[in-house]
């Protein structure tokens, strides 16, 4: 076998090689290509799900501010008001 037959050989050998890793390349791009695709339809609906949670929860906290933990504070600010006038009175009077 002589130098130039060997040095074919190489050259076929690293020719094929390449077009089995230009194949590999182009699988994985595809690949990609439908993962990005997945990730766009499926991630969207995720998102406005979440948005629309987020939507609900704040609804939610708006309704329970305004229906029980404004009046509760307001309750309670007026026992503690008339606590310390009734505390003022009896400490007046002695």
């Amino acid at each position: 076998m002589t130098l130039a037959t060997i040095r074919d050989i190489a050259i076929i050998a690293l020719a094929v090689e390449s077009f089995f890793i230009g194949l590999g390349l182009l699988l994985l791009a595809w690949q990609l290509f439908g993962l990005v695709r997945l990730l766009r339809e499926e991630l969207q609906p995720m998102l406005e799900s979440a948005q629309e949670t987020m939507s609900t929860v704040k609804g939610t906290t708006s309704f329970l501010s305004d229906t029980v933990i404004i009046p509760f504070i307001k309750a309670a600010s007026y026992g503690v008001a008339l606590s310390r006038l009734l505390r003022f009175l009896v400490r007046r009077r002695r």
